[in-house]
């Protein structure tokens, strides 16, 4: 890294005196009084700013955009950031080295250089997602699962490796060495990086939503798209609005049985009434001094579910502590803290003196937290526990929505008996057949995860039990974890339960949750029961966790396991015992339940540094399956033309060095009509492949047993599954058909269709396609299939009245226009049926988010806003996408 070009060379200065040859750029050296005044988040966009100063991706009037922040936050100014890493898990990583070995063929056709196409930003990939409960309730559960996985995705695993060797600055974390935002907190985490000597502070963007995660330990870093991420790791700046950042104000000390899980559901609900879509959040007050490090993250892990960009809590000595405990050395916490103090980034919650300016400051009393839950449709949903029985009641019988089932009344108490390993069993509605430990959200958490272990040790003291047809699993996010289960000695306890390993992964949060017992499915069939399902992850959309639970709940680990032994959300905890004994003694929850005190003695005594150094030194060899895949070593990747894993994509196809005019959407039809929040879950599901689905028909054709499909997720690097696993959800509701169906209408036909089918009438008779949609179209996951599944659907254009902000990113990357309607305009309010044919013609001066016009084959005009929210997105409109775009520039000679 040079400074010599730099116009703010003269800030560069030695950190110590002792080691001249590392030096930083001192913005405290600035003399701007704005810069003690700016939240801890945005310094960071600052220093990127000032280091990065060329002229040309960053100019000095960003700086100078980012310093007057108090001014300019509220003016939609577009300022560059370039991180400083990169972070992709298998499912969004398999794609983006798809497209990379892709971009490659693509420059070279074109005469470039095709190792050019090569990240320069350094990328961390961790293989997390692949992995699924197919057994559980069984001491060789762990085993049999990766066994499984690794003869399910081999061929990824085989790629993904050619791509370790094949680019640099690309390292593979293997399977079963945890969950992405896990690993990343415990062992790739920097904090501050020491690099080309420079120090500088560390942050991210990721290919998973929830890698705000890391916020949690004063590491800004937030999700994006896969297709942005590719940018990023190209050298591209992201493009971004300079964000208002709100303050939440922490003050107080939560009860002594309230858990992280409870906290960060009660933010959630807050902040989603509060509004702060594509905001930053940053904590301060005394109480965020009351939260470990692990507490903190929980609260940033969720930030998708709350809307916001980033949730950053500033390093503080409690950030340092946790460092040494995670086996960071002397000598790199020594530098992290001096450098920190030195650049005005270091906190003392404590010292309101040290609190920033903010957009806006709202506050919450820890001590006024409550145990809840939430569900069951939603993560935003949050119901206090000792309201869930008369809640999943009342919803029983509401109208089909986010909290509805519509279920008649006279159906509320349907019994349906079965037999299960020759045990008489009976289901109704809001029996519990699925809990599971799991996610990034608790399980890097040891005061909820030692919590559930000591619960579990005085249920199974009390004689209690879970029945064994409910599919119990427990999948943490590193090895520490349990590490510090066994050495604790509650881990025999939670076995005893049906919560033992495995697998190191994500599983049940992503629908990767395995099947059923056949008398289970068979019941809920019968009945057509709403089951429930009790996770303790961070999404509970429909169709997501399994296909069989339409309630599914948001839980700290120990009531995952209290409502396991219960066998049912429809009990109240206060009022009823969570079971009886074998003595018919009533057991209360409150009985079993371990308080905060409990639960700090034994993670003082058992989580230490040694338990993370013994782990984290061996992840990258300790997998012997991987380290025997053979992979090719060439630099252009010998695609087989048989696999069904791996395919080279057509989004390059016809790609030439000249940009083509734009087009006019000229009478397109509407090929999905939506309501509110249609998830990325919706639009590229990444659970199980629907035997009757077109993506089975391909794979039959194929040659491939049922038994062989894998998930959507897994097939990620095959563009021919995607584009017939599109609006493959079973829960897809479109207003069409006006029931949950992955089907549409074919407008000139009148036929109902799979949606895939209806497209491919549409694209062989040359009609152009749009979406009409309602709010927060694209919440959920950062899939970069959700658009571009679309794109390859024939969608050129979406229209509706707000967008989840990577989504839209997501769209603008491949060249599918986002419209949104003027403020007091909807569907509704215009009177659009989605029968209608719509045409829009694209200015030839583009401006962002300028007005356009849409016509009716009915006469009938509109306008829309066009979602381009910065000079650089239209850029990339105007090059077909942003990877056109990278390919163009690397082929210029």
């Amino acid at each position: 890294m040079s400074s010599m070009d730099n116009p703010f060379k003269n800030i560069v200065e030695v950190l110590n005196v002792e080691d001249p040859q590392r030096k930083f750029y001192n913005l405290s050296k600035l003399g701007d009084p704005r810069y003690d005044r700016l939240p801890f988040s945005v310094r960071v966009l600052l220093e990127s700013a000032v280091r990065n100063c060329d002229g040309f991706l960053v100019k000095q009037g960003d700086v100078e955009n980012i310093l007057n922040w108090k001014q300019t936050q509220t003016q939609g100014v577009e300022v560059p950031f370039k991180p400083a890493r990169v972070i992709l898990q298998d499912f969004t990583g398999v794609p983006a080295v798809v497209d990379f070995a892709a971009m490659r063929d693509a420059v070279n056709k074109l005469g470039g250089d095709p190792e050019k196409i090569n990240p320069v930003c350094p990328a961390d990939l961790v293989i997390d997602h692949s992995i699924q409960v197919d057994f559980n309730r069984k001491l060789d559960s762990l085993q049999k699962n990766q066994d499984l996985e690794f003869d399910r995705n081999r061929e990824r695993f085989e790629f993904l490796k050619w791509g370790s060797t094949a680019f640099r600055n690309m390292r593979i974390i293997p399977p079963g060495s945890g969950i992405v935002h896990q690993v990343n907190l415990e062992y790739l985490a920097r904090v501050v990086f020491d690099k080309d000597g420079f120090y500088y502070p560390d942050s991210l963007v990721g290919t998973d939503s929830h890698t705000t995660m890391i916020d949690g330990l004063g590491v800004l870093g937030w999700g994006v798209g896969g297709i942005e991420a590719e940018a990023v790791m190209l050298g591209q700046p992201i493009s971004m609005v300079l964000p208002e950042v709100i303050g939440y104000k922490l003050y107080n000390a939560p009860d002594k049985f309230i858990t992280s899980t409870d906290i960060v559901l009660t933010v959630t609900k807050h902040l989603r009434q509060v509004g702060v879509v594509g905001k930053f959040v940053e904590f301060f007050g005394p109480g965020v001094a009351q939260l470990s490090i692990a507490d903190r993250a929980t609260i940033a892990n969720m930030c998708p579910e709350y809307g916001a960009t980033a949730a950053f809590f500033p390093v503080d000595n409690v950030s340092v502590q946790y460092l040494e405990q995670t086996g960071r050395d002397a000598n790199t916490l020594e530098y992290i803290t001096k450098y920190l103090k030195a650049m005005a980034m270091y906190r003392d919650y404590n010292d309101a003196s040290q609190d920033p300016d903010f957009t806006l400051v709202v506050e919450l009393d820890l001590s006024t937290v409550v145990p809840c839950c939430s569900g069951p449709k939603r993560p935003q949903d949050r119901i206090s526990v000792c309201d869930m029985k008369k809640d999943f009641e009342a919803c029983l019988g509401a109208k089909q929505g986010f909290k509805g089932f519509q279920v008649a009344p006279e159906r509320h108490s349907t019994v349906v008996p079965f037999q299960y390993n020759g045990t008489e069993y009976s289901l109704s509605h809001g029996s519990v057949v699925i809990a599971a430990i799991t996610s990034c959200t608790n399980t890097s958490n040891p005061s909820v995860m030692l919590g559930a272990g000591l619960l579990a040790k005085k249920a199974v003291e009390c004689g209690l039990t879970v029945k064994s047809y409910i599919k119990t699993s427990l999948s943490p996010g590193s090895g520490v974890v349990t590490y510090y289960l066994k050495e604790s000695g509650v881990m025999d306890y939670l076995t005893q339960l049906g919560f033992e390993v495995v697998g190191y992964g994500c599983m049940t949060c992503i629908g990767n949750s395995g099947p059923l017992p056949e008398p289970v499915v068979e019941a809920i069939t019968q009945g057509d029961l709403v089951a429930a399902g009790i996770l303790s992850g961070n999404r509970n959309f429909e169709g997501r966790v399994h296909p069989s639970t339409r309630a599914n709940y948001l839980a700290s680990p120990p009531l995952v396991i209290a409502y396991a032994i219960a066998g049912t959300v429809r009990i109240d905890f206060d009022k009823e015992p969570i079971a009886m004994n074998s003595q018919g003694k009533k057991i209360f929850l409150r009985d079993i339940w371990p308080t905060r005190e409990e639960i700090q003695a034994v993670e003082r005594e058992f989580v230490i540094p040694t338990m993370f150094k013994e782990v984290y030194e061996k992840i990258e060899k300790v997998n012997e399956q991987w380290n025997s895949l053979k992979a090719p070593s060439d630099k252009l990747y010998p695609w087989d033309p048989k696999s069904t894993y791996i395919k080279s994509p057509p989004f390059f196809d016809g790609l030439t060095q000249d940009l083509q005019p734009l087009k006019t959407i000229s009478n397109a039809f509407v090929l999905l009509n939506f309501g509110d929040s249609v998830t990325t879950d919706h639009i590229s599901p990444a659970g199980n492949i629907a035997r009757s689905s077109p993506a089975a028909r391909y794979l039959i054709d194929k040659g491939l047993n049922v038994r062989d499909f894998n998930s959507y997720g897994s097939r990620r690097g095959n563009d021919a599954v995607m584009a017939r696993g599109t609006f493959a959800n079973i829960r897809l509701f479109n207003k069409f058909l006006n029931k949950q169906a992955p089907r549409t209408l074919h407008l000139p036909s009148d036929e109902t269709l799979d949606v895939f089918d209806a497209a491919e009438k549409y694209k062989q008779a040359g009609h152009p396609l749009l979406i009409l949609a309602g709010k927060e179209y694209g919440s959920g996951s950062s899939r970069d299939w959700a658009a571009k599944g679309p794109f390859l659907l024939g969608v050129k254009a979406v229209l509706a009245e707000s967008y989840e902000r990577i989504h839209r990113s997501n769209l603008v990357g491949m060249g599918v226009i986002p419209l949104e309607y003027l403020p007091g305009a909807t569907a509704d309010t215009l009177g659009l049926t989605g029968r209608e044919r719509y045409t829009l013609v694209i200015p030839e001066q583009l401006t962002p988010r300028m007005i356009v016009n849409i016509t009716l084959d009915t006469g009938k005009t509109f306008e829309v806003r066009m979602r381009f929210d910065t000079d650089v997105e239209l850029t990339y409109f105007l090059h077909g996408g942003i990877l056109n775009y990278m390919i163009r520039k690397m082929s210029e000679k």
